[in-house]
Parts: C-alpha cells; sequence; structure tokens
C-alpha cells in the first residue's frame, strides 16, 4: 500500500517552538491514531472490492487477502 506523507499543518504544529511537550505528545498521538484508523478502513475496503475491481488497482485476490490480513499497525 502507499504511504502518506505528514499533513503539513501538523508538522508546523508540532515543530513549534511554542508548543508545550504534553500537547505535542498529544499531536503525535492523535496522528498516530488517526493513521492507525485509515489503514484499518482501507484494508477492511479492500476486501469487499471484487476481481475485476481488484484487477483495476492491479491486485490479485490472494495479494488482496493478504494485505487484509496485516495489522493495523503494520505499514
Amino acid at each position: 500500500m502507499t504511504h502518506a506523507s505528514q499533513n503539513p499543518a501538523l508538522t508546523l504544529l508540532t515543530a513549534s517552538p511554542r508548543l508545550p511537550l504534553l500537547a505535542a505528545l498529544a499531536v503525535r498521538f492523535a496522528a498516530t491514531v488517526t493513521r492507525w484508523e485509515q489503514r484499518r478502513r482501507t484494508r477492511i475496503n479492500l476486501s469487499y472490492l471484487d476481481d475485476r475491481l481488484l484487477s483495476d488497482v492491479g491486485l490479485t485476490r490472494w495479494q488482496a487477502g493478504r494485505e487484509t490480513a496485516r495489522p493495523f499497525w503494520d505499514t
């Protein structure tokens, strides 16, 4: 699967010297959980595609099954 790049606004926010440490950690944690949820949803939706749609995105049924079996934290 493709890797999503980090949001530039999020990068700017976490790099801000005015942001307290706890707030910076909270922002990073929220961003990580959001990425995990996006991966989970994407993998679930991939499992619903039929062979024709899988072919359109360049995957076989076996490859899609292998991808959907991966845990959400695995990139």
